[in-house]
């Protein structure tokens, strides 16, 4: 079955699909065409924000059809070797929230009612 995954690294996202079977390695690699760093230089996190090792699959790590949806995908970690070889520290930048409706847009409110004032 197919998991959708929402790939997160400070302030890029990048959304892929794969098999519950795939590796992480093959994740890597499909991160690879988008990123151009190779799946050496590149280190994922489950949602707990531990490491997934390569030579397992999405599935040993709770990714799943029933839990990644596409309409609702799981969140995966992502990080980079700098180039003194130590990782960069895991880091997603919060997205912002929308601002609040104006009270004519609330629900529940009649509108008739104020017609009528």
């Amino acid at each position: 079955m197919d998991v959708f995954l929402m790939v997160r690294r400070k302030k890029t996202t990048i959304f892929l699909d794969a098999k519950e079977t795939t590796t992480v390695i093959d994740l890597k690699r499909m991160i690879e065409g988008i990123t151009k760093q190779a799946p050496s230089l590149q280190q994922l996190y489950n949602k707990d924000d531990v490491v997934m090792e390569d030579e397992k699959l999405l599935f040993d790590y709770g990714l799943s059809s029933v839990v990644a949806k596409a309409q609702q995908p799981a969140e995966v970690g992502l990080a980079f070797r700098n180039e003194d070889g130590s990782w960069e520290e895991l880091e997603k930048t919060p997205y912002s929230n929308p601002p609040e409706l104006p009270d004519v847009m609330k629900q529940g409110q009649d509108s008739t009612a104020q017609a009528d004032d």
